[in-house]
């Protein structure tokens, strides 16, 4: 019986975390190229899911700075903005209109907010993820929304254009 015991304990100290490291490597791959490949136009996820990629002639430092600066988005976007710029840290955009918080942000590189619009029924949050990658002297933004309420993805897909990536464009240059 102690021998067997001993056989479990060696098994269960060494096969099970490799077994468990491998399934954790093979979801965050997925969990990679999930939110790296744009969804197709027939894809049922569609409707809850907005994927666009900009490219901008200034650094990742300027769009990230004009993303958390409540000074500067409020000139870009010609409206009242105020902004915590901390993980954690509340936000108000275009007058009120866009609340929520920032979940993560990586200087430079990422930001993840939890957004939504106060019309939207109580507690109702999407995520927003800004990833920045210098190109050259600019920066490639991929952009992905996801958990938005059902039937609002193609205003709030163009609201996305109108509202942040052409501004943004003209008070960069």
């Amino acid at each position: 019986m102690t021998r067997s015991f001993i056989i479990i304990t060696v098994l269960t100290l060494v096969v099970l975390p490799i077994a468990s490291a491998q399934s954790d490597k093979v979801k965050e791959q997925k969990d990679d190229l999930t939110m790296r490949i744009p969804p197709s136009p027939d894809d049922p996820l569609k409707s809850i899911t907005i994927h666009q990629e900009i490219d901008f002639t200034a650094s990742p430092q300027r769009i990230y700075e004009a993303l958390l600066d409540t000074k500067q988005f409020t000139a870009f976007s010609g409206l009242p903005a105020k902004i915590n710029r901390e993980a954690g840290g509340a936000f108000s955009l275009f007058g009120g209109h866009i609340v929520g918080r920032n979940v993560e942000l990586v200087p430079n590189q990422r930001i993840v907010q939890a957004w939504r619009t106060v019309d939207w029924p109580e507690g109702a949050y999407s995520i927003a993820r800004f990833e920045l990658t210098a190109q050259g002297s600019g920066t490639h933004l991929v952009f992905d929304h996801i958990g938005f309420p059902e039937g609002l993805h193609d205003h709030l897909a163009e609201g996305w254009e109108a509202h942040y990536w052409e501004l943004l464009k003209k008070y960069l240059h």
